[in-house]
């Protein structure tokens, strides 16, 4: 396997529960830190969700290996986010023998 060609700053957030100030919570996100990723797409489709068009794209996101456990590995149900634009972690993987490099499979959405 050849090294992945880690050229995109993402932030790596996990989901928390916020109170919403009424006694109840919300959920939101906390940034865990800063990845350098290869983002590289794999198929899309377009659907419909409440009556909208809805632009679902797949992604292959390759980052640094970590130890189970810690923080510093991605996690199903946590998400990327590089500006604006969010993936959702779907499943992570190991992508090498080795575990130097993780594979997360990841989902983005826009209405379109």
């Amino acid at each position: 396997m050849s090294a992945p060609r880690l050229n995109r700053q993402l932030v790596l957030e996990t989901p928390d529960m916020l109170s919403d100030g009424a006694g109840g919570y919300v959920k939101g996100w906390v940034p865990l830190g800063i990845m350098w990723a290869q983002v590289t797409p794999r198929s899309g489709r377009e659907t419909a969700q409440g009556g909208a068009p809805v632009s679902r794209m797949a992604y292959r996101i390759t980052v640094r290996g970590a130890p189970n456990g810690s923080d510093k590995r991605p996690a199903a149900e946590q998400r990327f986010r590089e500006g604006e634009r969010i993936f959702t972690i779907e499943a992570v993987s190991e992508a090498d023998p080795a575990g130097r490099y993780l594979t997360c499979f990841a989902q983005e959405e826009q209405v379109v």
